[in-house]
């Protein structure tokens, strides 16, 4: 099958640089990673770039559907170029182009990308979150809510302008850079003390929730995880333990709260949910990541590895997914049977004639 990788390079083929921009791109490495497992799956494979030219290009390459059956998909791995919603953008232009694509739909990225309405969200579904507040000005007060806190752009990720803070100068310090720099509300949540686990979730019906992956920080005393341990910047950055070490009847309960938050914002395919323990056992979600990092040694691909899952049949796997959503059967052109994890084969069923 014609597969289409979607990514974000230049970020050139837009008619202006307007708004926030994205702050967040997968590097060649990754991509060439992904293309080269697509590769080894049987498919065709080529690299497209999310802008303005994706649909004339997708055009050339991509045959329309014909009998209801695909030329092609999309294995989006673009996270927009700009704007408070980029993640929406390439899955809303494949849906307009009728370019079925790998990945959540621009509703569940709106979701989950917007930090306040997730969790809103969670709240209304009943699961633990931390208590919190928006603000919109360094004036306002975080009433209610104890310190230390923590404070975080509303529509960033990968941790981009987070900090602690332990009293309302910092706070006003905080809430004041984050209206500057990155022009938008702060959320402002409490600050759970304990541990901090990753949660990997890939299908949709039925959903498989990997085992939890913990960010041991070790003896250090910032015990979260920074945009500088993300890119890999410091010097004690938090090892991962797959699996966390804890109890089954934990696991379980962790597993049910990231399969109802991934209902709850309407993702599908694939993503990463994040959550805090604390110190008596409770876990709190912290966020969804509608585009969870495929990154090596990231936490999604770590317990996908837990799971049996080498590196090529995730990949694999999550074309599969997606194909089946869109035409009720797996993939048809995927690599002979010896090539496909255990764990997938009996997902796979063939399309009929």
């Amino acid at each position: 099958m014609k597969i289409a990788v979607v990514r974000n390079r230049n970020n050139l083929g837009v008619v202006s640089r307007f708004g926030r921009p994205s702050p967040e791109i997968y590097g060649r490495k990754s991509v060439q990673r992904v293309m080269n497992a697509l590769r080894t799956h049987g498919h065709e494979v080529r690299a497209f770039e999310g802008d303005g030219s994706l649909v004339s290009e997708l055009k050339q390459f991509i045959p329309p559907l014909k009998d209801g059956r695909p030329g092609g998909l999309a294995f989006n791995m673009a996270y927009g170029i700009q704007g408070e919603c980029r993640y929406t953008h390439v899955p809303a232009v494949l849906e307009m182009a009728g370019v079925p694509y790998t990945g959540s739909a621009p509703l569940g990225h709106a979701l989950s990308l917007d930090k306040v309405i997730a969790k809103q969200l969670l709240v209304q579904t009943g699961l633990p979150t931390p208590a919190f507040r928006v603000l919109s000005d360094p004036r306002e007060d975080a009433r209610g809510l104890r310190y230390p806190l923590i404070v975080k752009p509303r529509h960033e990720s990968t941790s981009f302008g987070v900090r602690i803070v332990h009293d309302r100068e910092t706070l006003a310090d905080a809430v004041q850079n984050i209206i500057a720099e990155y022009h938008q509300q702060a959320l402002v949540e409490e600050y759970i003390d304990g541990r901090e686990v990753n949660i990997g979730i890939l299908g949709n019906h039925p959903l498989e929730v990997f085992t939890p992956v913990e960010l041991d920080f070790g003896e250090r005393e910032c015990r979260i995880e920074t945009w500088a341990d993300k890119f890999h910047k410091t010097t004690d950055e938090p090892q991962k333990r797959c699996p966390a070490p804890l109890g089954d009847s934990l696991v379980l309960e962790l597993q049910r709260i990231a399969e109802a938050t991934f209902k709850a914002t309407h993702c599908r395919d694939y993503a990463r949910i994040d959550v805090r323990i604390d110190t008596e056992g409770r876990p709190y979600v912290l966020e969804i990541n509608s585009m969870a990092s495929l990154g090596a040694g990231g936490s999604y691909v770590l317990g996908a590895q837990d799971r049996g899952y080498g590196f090529d049949a995730l990949v694999s796997r999550i074309v599969d997914v997606a194909h089946a959503r869109y035409f009720a059967c797996a993939n048809p052109s995927a690599a002979s049977a010896d090539q496909i994890s255990p764990l997938n084969e009996a997902a796979l069923s063939p399309c009929a004639a």
